[in-house]
């Protein structure tokens, strides 16, 4: 098999926790830090990492607001992290095509 789609794979998506991340957002306009830390069972630690690694590469926007005087942190992808994500999506699936056995 060549390993060639293996090494095209965005390593900043492919770490399962921002894969699981980029796929929430994916589905959903923006969600609250609260529902991603939660639907994930990540540490608020851990999903901050993630979002800022995410959020560096251009793929995430955060906005911080306030609601009922409550701080309220949102995420959503950008086009550049939408982008990114249908690529590695495709890649993904070819790999899983040139794995099948015919």
């Amino acid at each position: 098999m060549n390993p060639e789609p293996f090494l095209q794979l965005d390593r900043v998506i492919h770490e399962k926790g921002r894969l699981a991340i980029m796929s929430m957002l994916a589905a959903n306009p923006e969600l609250s830090f609260t529902e991603m830390r939660d639907s994930l069972s990540m540490t608020d630690g851990n999903l901050t990492t993630h979002i800022r690694t995410l959020q560096e590469a251009g793929y995430v926007s955060v906005t911080k607001s306030y609601q009922k005087n409550r701080p309220l942190t949102t995420c959503a992808l950008t086009s550049t992290g939408r982008t990114a994500f249908t690529q590695y999506i495709n890649l993904l699936e070819q790999i899983v095509r040139l794995s099948k056995p015919e």
